[in-house]
């Protein structure tokens, strides 16, 4: 369980920096009250949430992307030994 913790916190911890950096990267320069729904109007219907909840769905959406990025970064840099050593259950 510890070597899952660990990893856990390889993937998640710099997903989540990463995250707060874009999140305040994207809304220095986006007004959570100016989004639309992408509608087939010119003006699509204003969004019907609170700014505090597209803050937090939005960080929760920029963490979840890295989290894979790093999680894709952590799956290729397993050697080949660590692979062997484990092999599928039930094969």
């Amino acid at each position: 369980m510890k070597r899952l913790a660990r990893r856990a916190a390889t993937i998640l911890w710099p997903a989540f920096l990463v995250a707060a950096v874009l999140e305040i990267a994207v809304f220095a320069f986006v007004d959570p009250v100016s989004l639309r729904l992408p509608l087939h109007t010119a003006q699509g219907a204003a969004l019907p949430l609170s700014t505090t909840a597209i803050y937090s769905i939005a960080f929760l959406v920029f963490w979840a992307c890295t989290s894979a990025a790093c999680a894709l970064t952590v799956l290729l840099d397993r050697s080949a030994d660590d692979i062997n050593a484990q092999p599928l259950a039930g094969g």
